[in-house]
């Protein structure tokens, strides 16, 4: 309980961008959080609102955008939220790890959509290649899933250099190696300096990780299982919408709740999810978006174990329930 009082004690004030999917019985309501701005990585929500999925259940759900000064993990643990994106497996593992009653209940990426990012011609093309040289990686990095890379290709700690979120630091050095994500950095280095970065997406150099995902309380999980059930497969549905539908509804509630996606960054978005399989692929494929195995999450316990990340008999089961996915929901939208 201590680290849960911690966390409360530093709640930072929500910046909410409202979006709802119409009346409905007021013990419907919903409050769902993202971990970052409204933009594609996002759209299947926007789309199941704006479409009116979750209004088809009974369900009235109202999104709330992240930023850089919210944190919806410490408003989830508040009970200001309902629902959150839980960011990567890292998340759920370290709720079991702290002991905290929260886990994930769906997957939407089975990729996590991470990416190593370097400028063409340099011979940095391959994650081999960038053993011993300096790349920049932030403070959650470092602590996350650069004890994979760093434990499969050799590098070393003494390789990173501090990252920013500020592009200028690529930009200028020809030689430099940055992470990012996939649906991002590199459409906004294509922009600003006219060149196809080198993009390594480090779920295809073999990392297990979801990414994410949908987190909400034991105690919701327990006592409203019919709407745990209803909002993912809502939520579900409305990312088969999205990716195999029309995504302008989605598309048109993202650019009204930040002002700066544009069509071309959305279109980019869009994709670059459905090329490279971040959602639709692997279980996916078999049980529907939003699937979780045992198998996986305890491939990614293992791995991390070997890295001194959890301890080895952490109990990788308490991080999430499969009891509202693998359910082949929605895939009759795949077209």
């Amino acid at each position: 309980m201590n680290r849960i009082a911690a966390l409360l004690a530093q709640l930072l004030p929500a910046v909410a961008v409202v979006l709802s999917s119409g009346p409905v019985r007021a013990a419907d309501h919903i409050n769902f959080g993202l971990d970052w701005k409204a933009e594609a990585e996002y759209a299947g929500f926007y789309q199941a609102a704006a479409t009116g999925l979750y209004a088809k259940r009974g369900l009235d759900v109202t999104i709330q955008q992240g930023g850089p000064q919210v944190n919806h993990t410490q408003l989830l643990l508040a009970g200001r939220l309902d629902f959150n994106i839980a960011s990567n497996s890292f998340t759920a593992m370290n709720f079991v790890k702290e002991n905290i009653p929260f886990r994930a209940v769906a997957a939407i990426f089975q990729k996590d959509p991470s990416v190593l990012i370097a400028h063409p011609g340099q011979g940095n093309d391959s994650f081999a290649a960038l053993k011993g040289k300096a790349i920049m990686i932030g403070s959650d990095t470092r602590v996350g899933w650069w004890n994979f890379v760093r434990a499969k290709f050799g590098y070393s700690d003494s390789q990173i250099r501090p990252y920013t979120f500020n592009l200028q630091p690529f930009l200028a050095d020809p030689k430099a190696i940055q992470q990012g994500y996939i649906g991002s950095e590199p459409f906004a280095i294509r922009q600003a300096a006219g060149f196809e970065p080198v993009v390594m997406l480090v779920a295809d150099a073999g990392f297990a990780g979801y990414a994410s995902l949908i987190a909400t309380s034991d105690r919701n999980i327990r006592e409203r299982p019919e709407m745990v059930q209803k909002f993912v497969d809502a939520s579900i549905e409305g990312w088969y919408s999205y990716l195999y539908g029309d995504p302008v509804p989605a598309n048109a509630a993202i650019k009204k709740e930040n002002p700066e996606m544009t069509d071309a960054l959305l279109t980019y978005g869009r994709d670059i999810l459905k090329s490279k399989g971040i959602i639709d692929s692997g279980d996916a494929l078999t049980y529907g978006i939003g699937a979780m195995t045992p198998e996986r999450w305890n491939e990614f316990l293992r791995t991390m174990a070997k890295e001194g990340v959890y301890p080895a008999d952490l109990d990788a089961s308490r991080a999430y329930t499969t009891q509202f996915v693998n359910k082949r929901v929605g895939m009759e939208l795949k077209h």
